[in-house]
């Protein structure tokens, strides 16, 4: 069960986590599935909450490369940041369309692209943004893995992605394949973004009966893999946690230098509802705004 402001959570921080750990950890997938905001509603509201006082949680606003047209119509109160987004399956050749178009409007910027694992997908490195790459699930992981790792070095920052929201052809993934995509990750030292399904700290269950992860239970199982050597089995018994004091625990022991490194590591995960994320570090205690 999911937390909402009428159920608090089980326990609460006492001080708040080191503010490193969120600082733009959430990116503003409102117009996607299931929010699916009309994206003048979604740039409005994205802009609007740089006057809150949890903005620096949020990241830039996501917007599909097919959608570059009418973003450029969308009247905007101030410069934009956006990050373009091709679901697997979609060519390059159709992002760099929406680059180019982008980028002779000068109160848009173009801060990260997100495509899907493929032949081609390499050919990405040569737009000088940071690309996000989503790896298919089953068989194909490691291999897709292996492939990203291999072109790490240049001048574009690299990193994998995981869908952890369901999908027509997959349901969420589970622990355990969350917990070897983290640990490979860790592994190859390679940066990773999730997407999807995560929008509460802690893992529930939907009344749907669908099963979702927690962010606050990836950040612990992050820093876990990393200052333990934890293996996939402790890594899956973290994803799992759905007492929030064990994982407050680990959170609010963390130094500065602690969270840099795991979000080094965990850098960002795609939520089309960003209120909700903020509001459940607020009601843990983990962050001084009450949402």
């Amino acid at each position: 069960m999911s937390m909402t402001p009428q159920d608090p959570p089980s326990a609460r921080a006492a001080d708040p986590a080191e503010r490193a750990l969120f600082r733009g950890l959430v990116d503003d997938a409102a117009v996607f599935p299931p929010g699916l905001a009309p994206l003048p509603r979604a740039v409005e509201e994205h802009l609007a909450r740089r006057a809150e006082p949890w903005a620096d949680l949020v990241g830039a606003l996501l917007v599909p490369a097919g959608a570059a047209a009418e973003l450029m119509a969308v009247p905007r109160a101030a410069p934009l940041d956006v990050a373009l987004v091709a679901r697997p399956g979609t060519t390059l050749d159709v992002v760099e369309r929406a680059l180019d178009q982008l980028g002779r409007e000068r109160s848009l910027t173009v801060v990260a692209t997100e495509i899907g694992w493929s032949s081609e997908w390499a050919g990405s490195l040569t737009w000088g943004l940071p690309v996000s790459v989503e790896v298919p699930r089953g068989a194909d992981l490691v291999p897709a893995l292996e492939d990203i790792r291999d072109h790490t070095g240049g001048k574009s920052p690299l990193q994998a992605k995981l869908r952890t929201g369901s999908t027509e052809e997959h349901p969420v993934p589970d622990a355990t394949e969350l917990a070897t995509f983290l640990r490979t990750c860790v592994d190859m030292d390679l940066g990773f973004k999730l997407t999807g399904g995560l929008h509460r700290a802690v893992a529930h269950t939907t009344g749907e009966g669908e099963r979702q992860h927690g962010f606050v239970n990836v950040l612990c199982a992050t820093r876990w893999a990393l200052a333990h050597a934890a293996d996939v089995p402790e890594l899956e018994a973290l994803l799992e946690q759905r007492d929030p004091a064990p994982l407050l625990d680990i959170l609010t022991r963390m130094s500065a230098a602690d969270a840099s490194v795991v979000r080094a590591f965990f850098t960002a995960y795609g939520c089309c509802g960003v209120t909700d994320p903020v509001h459940d570090l607020s009601a843990l205690g983990l962050i001084k705004e009450t949402v």
